[in-house]
């Protein structure tokens, strides 16, 4: 067996499947015919079971697209915050409350139409 630094682990379930949704999806290196371009092979990523080493573009690249996972995956602690609306984790930009547009609109109809309703109460 090799000797593993206490940084390297098994990946989870999820980011397994979070690494090959980016790869397939984003990285401008992979062909669904012919996979990993470059080396002319399946993709390095798919078969990747541990932390440590990675295809250095998918690092570069592809793995910032998932800040999420680009913390999970390099070890690395990074502020977020709890959306509003949906409740999910999201990383922290600015002042922002919400985790996606669409819950960023729901909030904004969910405002009015209280706003609407107090106003209507008054009249």
């Amino acid at each position: 067996m090799g000797n593993f630094t206490a940084q390297c682990r098994e990946l989870t379930r999820q980011e397994k499947i979070a690494v090959k949704k980016l790869v397939i999806d984003i990285c401008a290196n992979y062909d669904r015919v012919y996979g990993c371009l470059p080396l002319d092979s399946d993709c390095y990523m798919f078969g990747k079971c541990w932390t440590g080493s990675f295809c250095k573009y998918f690092q570069k690249a592809v793995l910032p697209f998932d800040p999420m996972l680009e913390a999970s995956l390099l070890s690395t602690t990074i502020e977020t915050r709890q959306c509003a609306v949906c409740g999910e984790d999201f990383p922290v930009r600015g002042k922002k409350a919400y985790c996606s547009d669409v819950c960023t609109a729901k909030a904004h109809r969910k405002q009015k139409r209280e706003s609407i309703r107090k106003k209507r109460r008054q009249v």
